[in-house]
């Protein structure tokens, strides 16, 4: 079943919309204000977004703004506003369609239908998907060489995350400092572990919440390092 999120202030609208999507077989969230409705499109997965343009904590242009950095999935702005302008700088920021209101919940349903079956068609010809990593939380892009924890996009160099992904596709086993250097730098270890240990610690610092108890990458004393799922 298609999952649509639906942020939109006015709960009797959102109610709606909600009503006439469920009898379409879509299963549908709502969150009433930007800054949650932001974070649980990034957070959750979805086939679309029903995105209102005036909403508390954050407006619907920052929010389509901030999905589109991350995420591509089809984003429906809907609005009182009828300015050319607020519909050329909504479809400028990311938005697949702009929709005044006051509008027939049949008209919804309908330009939502057709727009998943035109992101369907439209990667279903495109290329294959990146191949990706994800445990609890921690999406390792690897096509992309991208990483991101609960959404948010974390910066590595290229031996950070070479080491990370390497832990990641070989969970629950235990590898000692020498291993890992030769198994990613593809050399001798002699003299050379320390700099296992300070990338280690980098990595932690980017995708734990508590470097001090961390629950990805674990620290096996007198032995190594073991990635947790």
């Amino acid at each position: 079943m298609s999952r649509i999120l639906i942020v939109e202030d006015e709960e009797a609208i959102a109610d709606l919309e909600k009503d006439y999507l469920e009898l379409s077989d879509f299963e549908v969230k709502i969150e009433n204000s930007g800054d949650v409705g932001l974070q649980t499109a990034l957070s959750e997965e979805f086939d679309l977004v029903i995105l209102d343009l005036m909403l508390p904590g954050m407006d619907g242009f920052e929010v389509c703004k901030r999905i589109r950095e991350k995420k591509d999935v089809p984003v429906l702005m809907v609005s009182a506003k009828k300015d050319d302008i607020d519909k050329i700088r909504g479809l400028g920021l990311g938005a697949d369609d702009y929709i005044t209101k006051p509008f027939s919940p049949s008209e919804l349903v309908a330009r939502v239908k057709a727009h998943m079956a035109r992101y369907s068609r439209l990667v279903g010809s495109g290329h294959d998907s990146n191949d990706v990593v994800e445990i609890r939380g921690l999406r390792i892009d690897k096509t992309a060489r991208r990483v991101y924890v609960d959404g948010a996009e974390k910066s590595f160099t290229t031996k950070e995350f070479d080491l990370l992904t390497f832990l990641a596709e070989n969970p629950n086993h235990v590898f000692t400092k020498e291993e890992l250097f030769r198994k990613i730098w593809n050399m001798d270890s002699i003299g050379d572990i320390a700099t296992v240990t300070v990338h280690i610690k980098k990595i932690r610092e980017k995708i734990e919440f508590d470097t001090s108890n961390p629950q990805y990458i674990e620290t096996i004393w007198g032995v190594g390092y073991r990635f947790r799922v």
